[in-house]
């Protein structure tokens, strides 16, 4: 089957074994066995990953949305008005609100690793999509130049036809 591999990189790629990058040859070995499917790679669906990072997608998501935005609006207007008209006398955050902007600070420091741990594990996502994205047109391309090999050999054989 290698050796087939072999001559399929020499045929379609016009390099050597050797030449094709790690992509090339999986291709090249899955024409060589006449593989018709793609097979889909354990680990590279949605779901994949440890329980942190699937918790630091959710917290991304949710920290990134309208209602995220709306409740943290709501819960800064809440404070402001308990502390400044409410409590006015007895205000655990008075005016300037120092103890909200900790908690601010507090949030803000907290949510953007999670929100970059989540942007680093799409990236490797969508680095593995590319990557299947171009073993397919790899794969594509190399059926496509067989069957034109296939269409120009049969073209020949009805030129060189006798009833012709």
């Amino acid at each position: 089957m290698k050796h087939r591999a072999q001559q399929l990189a020499l045929r379609f790629l016009a390099k050597e074994w050797d030449e094709a990058d790690e992509a090339e040859r999986r291709v090249l070995l899955a024409v060589a066995e006449h593989l018709g499917h793609r097979h889909h790679k354990p680990g590279s669906g949605k779901d994949a990953g440890s329980r942190g990072e699937r918790i630091a997608d959710k917290v991304a998501s949710f920290g990134g949305s309208w209602t995220f935005i709306g409740l943290f609006v709501l819960v800064l207007i809440a404070w402001m008005v308990l502390n400044t008209w409410m409590l006015a006398e007895r205000a655990f955050d008075p005016f300037p609100y120092i103890l909200l902007n900790l908690a601010l600070s507090c949030l803000a420091s907290l949510q953007a690793p999670v929100i970059l741990m989540s942007q680093n594990r799409q990236a490797k996502r969508d680095r593995q999509r590319v990557e299947d994205d171009y073993e397919v047109n790899l794969k594509a391309e190399m059926e496509i130049k067989a069957l034109h090999e296939k269409v120009d050999r049969l073209a020949a054989l009805i030129e060189s036809s006798p009833g012709k």
